[in-house]
């Protein structure tokens, strides 16, 4: 298994980061991709990954809610990131909404930016969406027809944005604990979907699978994602992780790093 999206560079896993990995890898877990969040984290992100060389693999982003009216200074700080690091994607980026719309313009602008450095460096990127698909769609429409890759992380919407989001890129769709909330019913988009288009996530520290929601998430809880996707797919389990495996390592081009 991959976790597609985990931030297990975080002061959440301070205390017990190297445990968290070795229950990780006894889970099955055979690496873990790390979207950053804001200039803050870049630091203990690279450090992470250089402890955890060829498992803890760095991406390179601005998340929407970290973009603030000096977002021009900020991107150019992630883009010279990106011109000297190695990193497999730009992310997390994108749009949010959910708790503050004063700085619509910013972050749509800041999303469009970086896409722009996605394209730039031929790397996808990790688009975060909430409150905001309008808005998501508007700034992809501009790259309709162009070589734009990536994936939408932690995917709830219905069916009918399956076949939309598509049209506009060559979109992976990320899975996380929230496929086994009770109230979320995403069955008929995954089918619309299809296996060989989604990812496993877990978005750790965020968004736990039951039977642990409520607690702090890790990448060995991808088992419970993978099992509701069994259910879901009518597939065996280990489908479900070879699948997903194999649809990560195409997208962020891991072959040198997963084997």
């Amino acid at each position: 298994m991959i976790d597609s999206h985990t931030h297990i560079y975080l002061q959440e896993f301070d205390t017990d980061r190297s445990l968290v990995i070795e229950r990780a890898k006894m889970a099955g877990v055979n690496a873990m991709l790390m979207p950053n969040v804001d200039l803050e984290t870049i630091n203990p992100m690279l450090l992470t990954a250089k402890e955890y060389p060829n498992y803890c693999i760095p991406m390179m982003g601005l998340h929407p809610t970290s973009v603030t009216a000096q977002y021009k200074k900020q991107l150019a700080i992630i883009n010279n990131h990106l011109a000297g690091g190695c990193f497999i994607a730009v992310g997390e980026i994108g749009i949010d909404l959910y708790w503050d719309t004063s700085l619509i313009k910013e972050q749509m602008d800041a999303f469009d930016i970086q896409i722009k450095m996605a394209l730039r460096y031929d790397l996808p990127v990790v688009i975060h969406s909430r409150n905001a698909l309008p808005q998501i769609y508007e700034v992809l429409e501009t790259y309709k027809g162009s070589a734009l890759k990536g994936v939408f992380h932690s995917f709830a919407e219905s069916a009918a944005h399956v076949a939309k989001i598509q049209s506009l890129g060559d979109f992976y769709f990320g899975i996380n604990g929230v496929v086994t909330f009770k109230k979320t019913n995403i069955s008929e988009a995954l089918q619309a979907i299809g296996l060989n288009r989604v990812l496993l996530e877990t978005d750790a520290p965020y968004l736990t699978p039951v039977p642990f929601r409520g607690k702090r998430n890790e990448s060995a809880y991808l088992n419970y994602i993978t099992d509701k996707l069994a259910k879901i797919f009518g597939k065996n389990s280990d489908t479900i992780k070879n699948v997903t495996s194999e649809n990560a390592t195409e997208l962020f081009n891991l072959r040198k790093y997963v084997h």
